[in-house]
């Protein structure tokens, strides 16, 4: 019998089948002298070696190379609050190989799946830069957009433009969405600022838009951040998703917790531990005390806890002069602070320098267990999104894989089977 070239050619290539050793990190357990195996872009199996023939995949994985000792072999991580990076930011792209800059330099350090944060700006700026990322978003680059602003408080705005807070505007976020081609997955508000909480606010607006409203930015009182935890948990009730909402870098950018007036942080901090809330936490080293970012884990337990970065264009690049948004910033030592004429050593910090495997390993060295790290910075992270499909080493997810040294130092990079 003759084949037919062109049947040949329409007919379906075989899986491209892989595996990856070393002491795999799933989302409950570190899995010791463990495999990984990977056909296309999929996760088939996650597992021991000793039961990797029982399950089929017994070939793939004796032709697999043989890891140094302490190699680990981690998710994909999972990135919701993200500047930019590698000389690019987000909030300053006017292209999207620009924008792409800043996701290939975290991608390539094991970050997979990001939303692209913006910064408060004025109305067409901020529609002109969701307009462009949706076209990452319609790529599959980049899962989303998160908003940071404009809806923040005037005394805790941080790095933000003070002159660019603007009350809560339901329009604007309407406005939002369709510029991001319904990629707006995030956005921060502050409870105190007029407009953002109560009948016909901006908290009720996002969740009925399927934006996820994040806490931050705020000098609230407690009974104000309380207020609008209950109404967008009574909000995503009536919605009927599975949603949570979030608190922006708990601790940075809110009015600190003291025990006469509590503040935002410590209705955060109960919310989570009812499993209310997501906190972020900016564990770079510079933003927290490790130890308090050990101590909030312990505290609400790690499934409240969503590590990130808060990077921004400086993220894997020498010290020097860059910006976020209208706002100059200075790197020094690694550290971005807001360039002050007035004090040498800068203003406010202004976003980190670190990529998401290195806010991992300062957890780790904080004394947060690596299958807790990790979860907190993959699994726990997509599932603020409703992300299925990415967030861990679970068979039929896409195969996005980090494989680390015993010094969680970033080996090999894999995105949806194919590598980085």
């Amino acid at each position: 019998m003759v084949t037919d070239p062109s049947d040949a050619q329409d007919s379906p290539r075989p899986p491209s089948v892989f595996a990856l050793r070393g002491d795999v990190v799933t989302p409950d357990r570190l899995v010791r002298d463990g495999a990984v195996v990977v056909a296309d872009d999929r996760i088939v199996w996650a597992g021991p070696l000793e039961e990797a023939a029982a399950a089929g995949v017994g070939d793939e994985v004796a032709r697999a190379e043989e890891p140094p000792p302490g190699t680990y072999v981690l998710p994909g991580l999972v990135d919701l609050h993200n500047h930019g990076g590698g000389g690019a930011g987000f909030p300053d792209a006017t292209s999207v190989d620009e924008a792409m800059t800043a996701v290939l330099e975290h991608r390539r350090h094991g970050t997979t799946t990001l939303l692209a944060s913006l910064v408060t700006a004025d109305r067409e700026t901020l529609l002109a830069r969701a307009a462009l990322l949706a076209d990452l978003a319609d790529a599959g680059e980049i899962a989303g957009i998160h908003a940071e602003g404009p809806f923040l408080s005037a005394a805790r705005c941080g790095a933000q433009d003070p002159s660019r807070l603007v009350p809560g505007d339901v329009r604007l976020v309407r406005d939002l969405r369709e510029a991001s081609g319904g990629h707006l997955r995030t956005m921060t508000v502050a409870p105190e600022v007029d407009g953002v909480t109560g009948p016909g606010g901006v908290a009720t607006a996002l969740v009925r838009a399927g934006v996820v409203p994040s806490l931050g930015h705020t000098d609230a009182t407690t009974e104000q951040s309380e207020a609008l935890l209950r109404q967008v948990a009574a909000d995503l009730a009536e919605a009927g998703g599975s949603s949570r909402m979030t608190a922006t870098h708990l601790f940075n950018g809110m009015r600190p917790l003291h025990h006469r007036h509590p503040g935002p942080v410590a209705a955060c901090l109960a919310a989570a531990s009812r499993g209310d809330l997501v906190v972020e936490l900016v564990g770079d080293g510079v933003h927290l005390d490790p130890a308090t970012v050990r101590t909030v884990m312990q505290t609400v337990g790690v499934d409240q806890v969503a590590l990130v970065t808060d990077a921004m264009a400086a993220a894997g690049m020498d010290d020097g002069d860059y910006e976020l948004g209208p706002m100059s910033v200075v790197v020094r030592d690694g550290v971005a602070r807001l360039a002050d004429p007035e004090d040498p050593q800068g203003g406010a910090i202004a976003g980190s320098t670190a990529h998401l495997i290195d806010v991992v390993r300062c957890a780790v060295e904080a004394g947060v267990p690596l299958v807790a790290a990790v979860r907190s910075a993959s699994w726990v992270p997509a599932g603020v999104l409703g992300a299925t499909d990415v967030g861990g080493l679970v068979a039929g997810r896409r195969a996005d894989v980090l494989v680390v040294d015993r010094d969680l130092r970033v080996q090999h990079v894999c995105r949806g089977g194919r590598p980085v």
